[in-house]
């Protein structure tokens, strides 16, 4: 067993927990302690604090995943004041050995470690992931995270894209509407100004505009709890158009990826799990043309863990040292 910290920082919210991770790599995950970003002036002091309540001695190896691009000399994490320098980091944590991911890439992690059971099939053919070939991994959050998974040989290789900054293509007179309605609000629309977290809100306030109505202007939050309780007819009808604009895009990033599998991930989409089915997302997703009667066979499954950020970053340890 290998012992190391596996951290999820996101914009908000930051995860710590110590894991173990079996020869075959999968984690085991301790108890897990989250903090607010926003209470701390930097990592090194979220970690301090970790360390403290933590107590004892730390593993020397830590696996982070941050809600940003990686690679870069400066990480600037999106909707927070905090400053990461890979060069330095290890140094400053006081770690032997260290691996950072983007967060939604530890997702992609995450499901090649996954157990079937925690990936259960929503749409499509019953099959296993290709022994070659790609699997895309979808999920609206803050953004829209998008990975790909290239098997070869039965191995998989996780390769962090920047896909949801694809642009949006409507499909109908509506989403052509919505398009010009953003294009007044954005320099660019990409597809997480519609399939995201706040995407829904933009969606609600678009079509209101478009149809002239009044509605009750909400945070995203409430908005998501409304449309999925079900509790304000328009906030359903916006949280409809976005399943549509969903399925849409996840078929097109699985045409480019080869389409092979589709997993669907993130905690908005596990508290969608019983709308999907009978939403027009699987619809939209096979409407490709001449290649229809290949995507109606697509597998597309839904990850299952409540901690898949941290899971996947502990799951991608190993991958790079």
């Amino acid at each position: 067993m290998t012992d190391i910290i596996a951290a999820d920082i996101g914009g908000t919210n930051a995860r710590f927990a110590r894991a173990k991770l079996d020869a075959q790599g999968v984690p085991t995950l301790g108890e897990i302690r989250k903090y607010k970003v926003a209470d701390f002036s930097s990592l090194q002091a979220c970690w301090a604090a970790f360390a403290a309540e933590e107590g004892g001695d730390l593993p020397k190896a830590a696996s982070i995943a941050f809600a940003t691009a990686i690679g870069r000399d400066v990480i600037k994490l999106t909707n927070s004041n905090w400053v990461i320098r890979p060069d330095t980091l290890d140094e400053e944590l006081g770690l032997d050995q260290m691996r950072l991911v983007n967060d939604f890439e530890a997702v992609a992690h995450a499901v090649t470690r996954l157990p079937p059971e925690n990936l259960p099939l929503l749409f499509g053919e019953d099959r296993p992931f290709p022994a070659d070939g790609g699997v895309t991994v979808i999920g609206p959050g803050t953004g829209l995270g998008v990975a790909m998974i290239a098997y070869d040989d039965g191995v998989p290789h996780v390769i962090a894209t920047e896909g949801g900054h694809l642009d949006f293509a409507p499909l109908d007179t509506m989403e052509e509407k919505i398009l010009a309605y953003l294009r007044d609000k954005f320099l660019r629309v990409s597809v997480e100004r519609i399939v995201s977290g706040p995407g829904l809100n933009n969606i609600y306030k678009a079509m209101a505009t478009i149809g002239h109505e009044r509605i009750l202007l909400m945070e995203d939050a409430e908005l998501w709890q409304a449309a999925l309780e079900d509790s304000d007819p328009f906030a359903r009808a916006a949280f409809d158009r976005f399943c549509l604009c969903y399925g849409a895009v996840a078929g097109d990033l699985a045409l480019a990826h080869g389409p092979h599998a589709v997993v669907l991930a993130g905690g908005l989409t596990q508290r969608m799990r019983d709308l999907l089915p009978p939403s027009g997302f699987h619809s939209r997703f096979i409407a490709k043309g001449r290649f229809e009667s290949l995507m109606k066979s697509v597998p597309i499954r839904l990850a299952l863990h409540d901690e898949i950020g941290l899971f996947g970053a502990a799951a991608a340890f190993r991958e790079k040292k």
